[in-house]
C-alpha cells in the first residue's frame, strides 16, 4: 500500500488519471472511499488524489490524542502535496475535510504560497520553513526601537527610502537563493525593511500636520494599509501560478526598489519640522518608558489591539466551527466581513475623532468608550447572547484598528522629536500583545480534550475571559485615573528646547495660570511677563 509520511505518520493515499491535481478531503464519519464516483469522473481530464486522514486505517491510528486536531490536518494536506510533487492544486472537501481545505487556504500568506515550491527545489522541511516564517517577524519586532531612533534623528523620508532598499535586497536575494541560509538572510532582510512602513507614515504625518488632523490622517493610512494586506493572497497567488515564485520575488524586489526611489526623491522633507538639538534626538527610551502618561495608555492600547488582532489572526475562526457551528460558506463570510471591519473601522475611528474634538471631546475619552464597548461586545460572545454574530464579530475586527487613536495620544504626550521612538515603544507592545495573548489562549483550551476535533464552547469561554480581566484591569488604570484624577493643565504640557535661526535659542519659562490657560513668561530682551494662550495639549518655546 502506498504512504506518505507526514511527521511520522503514514496516511495511506490513492491517485488516478493525469492533468491539473485535485486532492479530495473526506468527511469525519467517513474515509476516501466516499469520492469514488467523483473520482471516475474527474480522473479523465485531472490527477485526482485521495487520502485517509490521520486516524483512519489504513493510514495509521495514532493513541496519543494530542496527534488530532485540524492543525495537524491541515499540515497533513501539505506532506501530501510535498510527497506527491505537487506544487498546485485543487482542494475538494466535505464537512471535516472542508474544514481543514479552508484553514490550509486562509493560512496562504507569501511563506505559505511559496511553501511547496521550495520543498520541491530546496528539499526543505516542516522545521526549515517555520524558521524561515519565524525570522521575518523576529527581525520587523527587534528593528522597532532603533528603526524609531533613526526616524527622529533623521526623518522619514531617509530612513523610509533607505530601508526599502534592504527589503528590495532582501527579496532579490530570495529570489535567487539555493540554500536555506541565503533564504533565512533574505527574509530577514526583508523584515528589517518594512519595519519603518507604520511607524515612518506615523512620523510624516505628525511633522506634515497639525495635530488636529491627525485622528483621520492615522486612520487613513491604517485603512489603506490594511486594504493592502489582501496582495498577499488571491493576488499573489494568480503571480505564482503564473510566473512562479523566483520571479515573483524578482519582481517585489523590483517594485520595493521602484517605491523606494520615488519616495527619495519626490517625497519633501516637512517645512513645519521642529529643529532638534542633538542632546534631544539622541534622548533616552527611558523617558518614554518612565513617562505616566505613556503607561496609562500603553496597557489598555496593548490588551484591546492585541486581543483583536489574536481574535481575527486566529481564534475567531475557531470559535465560528467549534462553539457556533459555522459551515464553510458561514465562515467565510464573517472572516470577509471582519477584515472589512478591520479597514473601515480605522478610517471611521480617525473621523470620529477628528469631529468630535471639534465638539471638545477628547481622544482619550474616545479610547476610554471604545475599550468599554469592546469589552461589553466580547462579554456578548462570550455569554451567547441573541445577537448577529456578524455585527459582534465586525466589531472586535473593528478595535484593532484603535491604533489610530493611540497613536494620536502620543502625538500629544511626546514632542516630534520624539514621535518616532514614542510610536516604536507602543508597537513593540501591541505586537508583542498580540503574540502573548494568542498563545495564551492556545495554552487555556489545550486544558480541554478536543471532542471530535473540536474543543467545548466551555475552553473557549475560559480563554476569552482570562483575557478579558486583563483588559478590565488596563481599562480601569486607564479611565478612573483620568476621570478621577484629571492631570494639571501645567503636567499635560510638553515643553521643547530648541536652536533657532540666526543664532538665537528657544527656552522653557513661566508658570501656568490654571484658569486663564496662559503661561506668564520673562523674555530676555523686554523683562516683560508675556501671555501666551495654549491648550492642554500644546508644545511651545519662548524665545530667550
Amino acid at each position: 500500500m502506498p504512504y506518505i509520511d507526514a511527521a511520522g505518520v503514514n496516511l495511506y493515499f490513492e491517485e488516478a488519471g493525469e492533468g491539473h491535481p485535485i486532492i479530495f478531503l473526506h468527511e469525519l464519519g467517513s474515509d476516501s472511499r466516499e469520492w469514488e464516483t467523483q473520482v471516475r469522473y474527474f480522473s479523465r481530464a485531472y490527477r485526482c488524489i485521495t487520502f485517509n486522514a490521520r486516524g483512519y486505517a489504513p493510514s495509521d491510528v495514532p493513541d496519543d490524542p494530542t496527534l488530532y486536531g485540524w492543525e495537524l490536518a491541515v499540515n497533513d494536506i501539505a506532506a501530501v502535496m510535498r510527497g506527491l510533487v505537487v506544487e498546485h492544486a485543487h482542494l475538494v472537501g466535505l464537512s471535516m475535510g472542508g474544514y481543514a481545505a479552508l484553514q490550509f487556504g486562509l493560512r496562504r500568506t507569501i511563506n505559505a504560497l511559496v511553501a511547496a515550491p521550495l520543498t520541491l527545489e530546496l528539499g526543505l522541511d516542516a522545521g526549515d520553513l517555520g524558521l524561515l516564517t519565524s525570522v521575518y517577524f523576529l527581525t520587523f519586532a527587534a528593528a522597532q526601537i532603533p528603526v524609531g531612533i533613526l526616524l527622529d534623528r533623521y526623518g522619514p523620508r531617509l530612513i523610509q527610502s533607505v530601508l526599502l532598499v534592504a527589503a528590495a535586497v532582501g527579496a532579490a536575494l530570495f529570489a535567487t537563493s539555493d540554500n536555506l541560509l541565503m533564504l533565512l538572510l533574505g527574509r530577514a532582510l526583508l523584515g528589517l525593511g518594512v519595519a519603518a512602513s507604520l511607524t515612518a507614515g506615523l512620523k510624516a504625518l505628525v511633522l506634515w500636520f497639525p495635530n488636529d488632523r491627525l485622528p483621520f490622517l492615522n486612520g487613513l493610512m491604517v485603512m489603506l494599509g490594511a486594504l493592502g494586506a489582501v496582495t498577499a493572497t488571491s493576488p499573489a497567488q494568480l503571480l505564482l501560478a503564473w510566473v512562479g515564485w523566483r520571479t515573483l520575488f524578482a519582481l517585489f524586489a523590483v517594485v520595493t526598489a521602484g517605491c523606494s526611489a520615488m519616495i527619495y526623491l519626490l517625497v519633501p522633507e516637512s517645512a513645519s519640522a521642529t529643529p532638534v538639538l542633538r542632546g534631544t534626538a539622541m534622548a533616552s527610551l527611558k523617558k518614554i518608558y518612565t513617562d505616566p502618561h505613556f503607561w496609562r495608555l500603553a496597557p489598555l492600547s496593548a490588551t484591546s489591539v492585541g486581543t483583536a488582532w489574536a481574535l481575527q489572526g486566529l481564534w475567531a475562526a475557531q470559535w465560528f466551527t467549534d462553539v457556533e457551528g459555522l459551515d464553510r460558506a458561514a465562515l467565510v463570510q464573517h472572516l470577509f466581513v471582519m477584515a472589512v471591519a478591520l479597514s473601515l473601522g480605522a478610517l471611521l475611528l480617525g473621523v470620529l475623532a477628528d469631529r468630535l474634538r471639534r465638539y471638545g471631546i477628547g481622544t482619550e475619552a474616545l479610547l476610554a468608550v471604545v475599550g468599554l464597548l469592546f469589552i461589553a461586545v466580547q462579554l456578548a460572545i462570550i455569554l451567547r447572547w441573541p445577537l448577529s454574530s456578524y455585527v459582534l464579530w465586525a466589531a472586535v475586527a473593528a478595535v484593532g484598528a484603535a491604533t489610530v487613536l493611540s497613536y494620536v495620544l502620543l502625538a500629544s504626550y511626546f514632542p516630534k522629536e520624539l514621535a518616532g521612538r514614542a510610536n516604536a515603544a507602543l508597537n513593540v507592545l501591541h505586537i508583542g500583545g498580540a503574540f502573548v495573548l494568542q498563545y495564551a489562549t492556545g495554552v487555556v483550551l489545550e486544558h480541554w480534550t478536543p471532542q471530535a476535533g473540536h474543543y467545548p464552547e466551555i475552553a473557549y469561554q475560559t480563554a476569552f475571559i482570562s483575557n478579558l480581566v486583563l483588559q478590565i484591569i488596563a481599562w480601569v488604570w486607564f479611565a478612573f485615573r483620568w476621570v478621577l484624577r484629571p492631570p494639571a493643565l501645567g503636567s499635560a504640557i510638553r515643553s521643547a528646547s530648541v536652536g533657532g535661526g540666526g543664532g538665537s535659542a528657544f527656552r522653557y519659562c513661566g508658570t501656568i495660570t490654571a484658569s486663564t490657560g496662559a503661561i506668564l513668561c520673562d523674555t530676555a530682551a523686554t523683562s516683560v511677563r508675556q501671555p501666551i494662550m495654549l491648550d492642554a495639549t500644546s508644545s511651545f518655546a519662548v524665545p530667550a
